[in-house]
Order: structure tokens, then sequence, then C-alpha cells
């Protein structure tokens, strides 16, 4: 079992989460509390596997609490402000969720806590690893231009823009231009390699450079993160230890 602590200083918020943990029978409540004090000495004491942490409290904030249980136990942090996505991060959390927090979201980060705190899952050997990158580096899309139709190797894709009622796909040979919508594109693009970081952006993960708050550096490139799609971009940026 995994035993979970739930620190909020909303009630309300409590009673959801312990609702949800309750479905879960890899899932342990110790104990919920509206007091970050009291969860702290709990967590400095041992035996708490995983905290489900409010960032905005009153008396400790969640980043607070973080910095002074240095790493002593496993973290999903709960919030209604996406800003603080980042800085979570950066202090090596599992998880962010936004409230109000969907059952089917929480599902998914519970299910990444245990694979942390209790790893049984089949890692890829170096050969299958090899075998999925050469694929991707000979997989191929065709787009329609203005005179032809020209094939596209996914590896050369560094990112996509979306204009209007048409697409901008960025190589470092070249820009092509095709008519055809962001959902469309979206959906032709392995998701393992290629995330939709803001309505008109599109990156190739292989391709980024760096990170600096909400911005994406694809060499002299500056590409925003919006609002809409940041948990799920740093999500999988932190799934790629980067």
């Amino acid at each position: 079992m995994i035993r979970c602590l739930v620190v909020d200083d909303e009630p309300l918020a409590l009673h959801i989460l312990e609702d949800y943990i309750a479905k879960m029978p890899f899932l342990e409540l110790v104990k919920s509390t509206t007091n970050p004090i009291e969860a702290l000495q709990l967590v400095q004491a041992g035996g708490i596997d995983l905290v489900f942490l409010d960032v905005q409290m009153p008396e400790l904030t969640g980043i607070q609490f973080l910095r002074i249980a240095n790493g002593k136990t496993k973290v999903i942090l709960t919030t209604a402000y996406p800003q603080y996505a980042l800085e979570g991060y950066e202090l090596d959390v599992i998880d962010y969720l936004l409230k109000p927090i969907a059952f089917d979201r929480f599902y998914k980060s519970v299910q990444k806590a245990q694979a942390i705190i209790q790893p049984t899952a089949k890692t890829e050997t170096k050969q299958e690893q090899s075998a999925s990158q050469n694929d991707f580096l000979s997989d191929f899309i065709f787009v329609k231009t203005e005179h032809k139709i020209q094939k596209v190797y996914l590896n050369d894709i560094l990112f996509i823009e979306g204009l209007k009622d048409y697409i901008s796909i960025f190589t470092p040979a070249e820009r092509i231009i095709t008519l055809q919508n962001m959902k469309k594109m979206e959906d032709a693009l392995p998701e393992k390699h290629f995330i939709r970081v803001h309505k008109s952006y599109i990156v190739s993960i292989n391709k980024i450079d760096s990170i600096e708050r909400s911005r994406i550096f694809i060499g002299d490139k500056i590409i925003p993160v919006g609002d809409t799609y940041r948990d799920e971009f740093f999500k999988i940026i932190d799934g790629k230890n980067i």
C-alpha cells in the first residue's frame, strides 16, 4: 500500500481527495488535514509515501513545504493556479493537478506515482529503445503544398505553427506551408515525439534546446506554452528527466 497524506486549507478539497483515494485499492489514507505544519511533522517522522499538497495555504505554502521536506516523501501538487507548475517540477514533484480535479486526471496521476514508488512496470531494453528511435528516424508524412504533395520526415520537423486556415512546418532546411488544421496534424504525429504546447504550436520534443518558465527555445525561435497546455507539457518534460 502507498501511505498517503492530504494537505489543503479547503475542507471541500480534502473531502474530494479523500473520496478519490478511497476508490484506489493501492492507496491508504493516513490523514487529511488543513494544517500544513502538522502535515510536515508527520512527513518528517517518516512513514508517508505520498502527499497531495495544496500550493496556496496561509501558514505554509506548498512550495515552502516542499523545500523543508527536502525529498522525504513524494508529492503531487494540487492547486487552482497553473503558474506554480514549473517551480513544482524543479522541486521534483510527481505531478501537478489543477482544481477542480477530475477523477480521471487523479487516476492518471496516482498511476504515475505508483510506478515511481512501487516500480513494477517492464522497462524497455536498449534494443527496443534503439528500434523505436530508428523507426522514428525513417517515419514520414505527406503534406499537400501549393504545387505538389511533399514527403516530410518526422525527424526533420522542429516545430509546427498554425496560422488561420493553414500551417507552417519548420525544418532546418525550409518552411513548408500546407492547407491543414492543427488538430488533424496533431492526430497524424506520434505523441511520443510531438506535443501541442499552444493553440498555434506543436513542437518536436527531441528538438527542444531549453525551457525558461513558459517559453520553449528551439534554435533562435521562442515558442510560448499556453495556459491550457502547460500542465500536460511539464508532466511530459518531467517524465523525460529533462
